[in-house]
């Protein structure tokens, strides 16, 4: 597994998640229950992480999204 992204907006993990399901791309969030380890105040961001295999398609799926600037480089 590769990371994709990181970030604190749920809004767009949630819809980046919604994506990545519709093109039938597998992923794990990881760090996301870390909020109550500290506090809430979204020191550590969510990351989402694919398959090897996956990321090329993936990638270019978020760039077509609008959502480039979010990648992981």
């Amino acid at each position: 597994m590769v990371e994709l992204l990181r970030s604190n907006d749920m809004v767009m993990l949630s819809y980046v998640r919604a994506l990545l399901q519709s093109e039938h791309i597998r992923y794990v969030g990881l760090d996301e229950h870390m909020n109550m380890m500290e506090g809430n105040i979204g020191a550590i961001p969510r990351r989402l992480m694919v398959d090897d295999a996956d990321l090329r398609r993936a990638r270019q799926l978020l760039r077509d999204a609008g959502l480039g600037h979010a990648l992981t480089p």
